[in-house]
């Protein structure tokens, strides 16, 4: 009897291997297939990238293909992790596995058809892309015109002065003195700062300072911006350089391409030219450039330059003066805002009126944070504000009021947000959810370098190429450049460096440029906030549970999740239900940087099982006294997490579960116990 049943099962075993084989096989069909539309579809976002359209079909389109995008992407990694990974150890391995046949099936069954709605969807998708013309719409002038219509926005004139500057003597000092001193020999002087910052401003105070005007023989201005033409830049350089006549103008006109950077060299050799080329973006820019710019070394005429991007300083000039605007102080950041917005007032409105409004002024003026942009356009929108009232209700709400300017300003493109998105807009396409990731981070976080360039490593946002490995450069190598490529561009602020190496220790985020990360990030629905009691304009408020309030986007699955916990909060985390079943990233953050979990005993509920794909997480300083934490044993089954840190928690064992998270990179397990051992898996 006891032969006939091992009989009977050895023949099912084999009839299994052949069913599952072939099973395997068309489900490894159905994800090569899938990896190849992946492919494509990375590239189709890359391309939708580069184009920048505006359009809000274009816009809710791409949204769509991207969060197909990431489905794809997590039933890849789960097929490959839970399926293609247990196909091994001959007919032992099976024998172990009979009892779970059925449940590997209907996995097996579920990757499929999630694959197949995806291919559906993406299928719809592309049907829609010419039912609702969205393809006539990229190839329209619409864009070149919204291009044009920038550049004349951002076009600077020497001409316009600015009556409204406060805090620049030192900058404008120690810039003329670049220029005009002999033992400074700087061929090129670059002004580097963010959007914003004052660049220009300080550049055109220099440019008509009476030293430099008695300096230089002939001066000239340019604003360079994204759109420009190489003929049309020189020609205009050379052009006011020389003061030509009507005849010698015509002249000009009629000169080759190739002729006029000749000219400009020889004019900047014979007399001391001054030539400010403002708001130079681009390395490139330079290349088409320079060859107009080529003096002898005792020439002594200068360029000076205004730029986002310290890459482009460097490029024109190694040895060139580098020079960062510093931030407006309190008290200078109160007279840039008194002069627009107070100006004339005193002597029309009432006393107390005007000390109310002085003091809520005050108040508002230190969310620039020394922005002098910020500054104007708040005072600006103030300046046509005559009751308390109005001043209290642009209060409630300024850092909106700020960025998003209302009414004429609005109109006028001379918001700050406008002119700070142009940054996000100029970085390349693997920069931008780097950036994006930092809206995670509370307001004026300090980001550790090293906590940061893993969490892009775990996110697989890094990419390294074989010539990269070839030469020795690892992952971290790479996010550290790309790191420093986001300092360089002005978008990100360093906090500390290191002492010996002057290695990036810290960073931090302008809370305006944070502003414009949390918008960005809401319209490509990249990540989600949950606060405590505090409101957060860049999401739209959907569900509370206890003192939590859970902010989400309109559109899509939620991807990222930050939550900011308080005091009075008594769960890590609200209930997300199906919605969190896509989640890639969970941090969690303090009060402060060195925080304390409050007194409660569920500080990880077990709904962490429901976070199958969950990359990195983050829970740091759980401290109960005296209470020990437990790790709940869900998390050793989120094979797909390659973050973990459980820093300053009050942890006494390591769990043995933590053997299980096969792609786990950094296990950051600096707790208040010493572990007396550390378990082999």
């Amino acid at each position: 009897m006891a032969e006939a049943v091992v009989s009977f099962l050895v023949e099912r075993v084999g009839d299994f291997i052949i069913q599952e084989g072939r099973s395997l096989s068309g489900v490894r069909d159905q994800v090569e297939r899938a990896h190849t539309d992946l492919l494509f579809i990375k590239g189709f976002l890359k391309d939708a990238d580069a184009k920048r359209r505006d359009g809000e079909a274009i816009r809710i389109f791409v949204a769509k293909i991207r969060d197909a995008a990431y489905d794809l992407e997590d039933v890849i990694e789960a097929f490959v992790l839970k399926v293609d990974s247990k196909r091994k150890g001959g007919i032992q391995n099976v024998l172990k596995r009979l009892g779970c046949i059925f449940i590997e099936g209907v996995r097996r069954h579920k990757i499929g058809s999630e694959i197949g709605v995806i291919t559906i969807t993406i299928s719809d998708l592309k049907q829609n892309l010419q039912t609702y013309g969205i393809k006539e719409i990229r190839d329209s002038s619409t864009s070149l015109q919204l291009c044009e219509g920038q550049q004349l926005l951002r076009r600077t004139y020497t001409h316009v002065i600015d009556r409204n500057v406060v805090g620049v003597e030192d900058s404008v000092h120690e810039l003329v003195g670049h220029l005009v001193k002999e033992e400074h020999r700087h061929r090129v002087v670059s002004i580097i700062g963010m959007g914003g910052s004052g660049k220009t401003t300080i550049a055109k105070q220099v440019y008509h300072h009476k030293e430099v005007t008695d300096h230089f023989d002939c001066l000239a201005w340019v604003c360079i911006s994204q759109q420009y033409q190489v003929r049309d830049v020189l020609e205009r350089i050379y052009v006011k350089l020389l003061c030509p006549t009507k005849e010698e103008r015509e002249e000009i006109k009629n000169l080759n391409d190739d002729e006029i950077p000749g000219r400009l060299s020889r004019l900047q050799n014979e007399k001391k030219c001054l030539i400010v080329l403002d708001d130079i973006w681009k390395r490139e820019t330079w290349d088409f450039l320079k060859a107009a710019f080529e003096c002898h070394e005792d020439s002594k005429s200068r360029i000076l330059l205004t730029t986002r991007n310290e890459q482009v300083a460097s490029h024109a000039d190694e040895n060139g003066f580098h020079y960062r605007p510093p931030a407006l102080n309190e008290s200078e950041s109160w007279e840039l805002f008194e002069k627009i917005a107070m100006s004339g007032r005193k002597a029309g409105i009432d006393a107390e009126v005007y000390t109310k409004m002085e003091e809520l002024g005050k108040e508002m003026v230190q969310h620039c944070r020394g922005l002098p942009l910020a500054v104007i356009v708040l005072a600006g929108l103030l300046a046509r504000k005559n009751t308390i009232k109005d001043w209290v209700t642009i209060r409630e709400n300024v850092g909106v009021y700020i960025s998003r300017g209302f009414g004429r300003l609005e109109e006028e493109h001379a918001y700050v947000s406008w002119v700070l998105a142009l940054s996000y807009d100029d970085l390349p396409y693997h920069l931008k959810p780097c950036f994006l990731y930092l809206g995670h981070f509370p307001e004026d976080h300090e980001i550790r370098m090293k906590r940061l360039t893993r969490l892009w490593i775990a996110e697989g946002f890094i990419s390294l190429t074989k010539q990269r490995q070839s030469l020795g450069e690892t992952m971290e190598d790479v996010a550290y450049n790309w790191l420093n490529e986001l300092v360089e561009r002005c978008v990100i602020q360093v906090g500390e460096r290191s002492s010996t190496f002057e290695n990036i220790k810290t960073c931090r985020i302008h809370d305006l440029l944070r502003d414009l990360c949390l918008r960005k990030a809401e319209e490509e629905n990249f990540l989600q906030i949950v606060k405590g009691s505090h409101k957060n304009e860049a999401m739209h408020p959907v569900s509370s549970s206890s003192s939590m309030v859970t902010y989400v986007s309109s559109m899509g699955k939620i991807r990222r999740l930050a939550v900011y916990l308080d005091e009075n909060d008594d769960k890590l985390v609200s209930s997300l239900g199906e919605r969190g079943g896509h989640l890639r990233s969970l941090l969690y953050f303090g009060p402060s940087d060195n925080y304390w979990f409050p007194k409660r005993k569920e500080l990880i509920p077990s709904m962490f099982k429901d976070f199958k794909l969950l990359r990195s997480l983050m829970i740091e300083g759980m401290n109960d006294g005296e209470v020990n934490i437990e790790l709940p044993r869900e998390i050793g089954s989120m094979v797909h997490l390659r973050f973990l840190s459980l820093r300053n928690s009050n942890i006494k064992s390591f769990p043995p579960f933590l053997g299980n998270l096969i792609c786990l990179q950094t296990l950051d397990f600096r707790v208040t116990y010493n572990f007396m051992f550390i378990p082999n898996g």
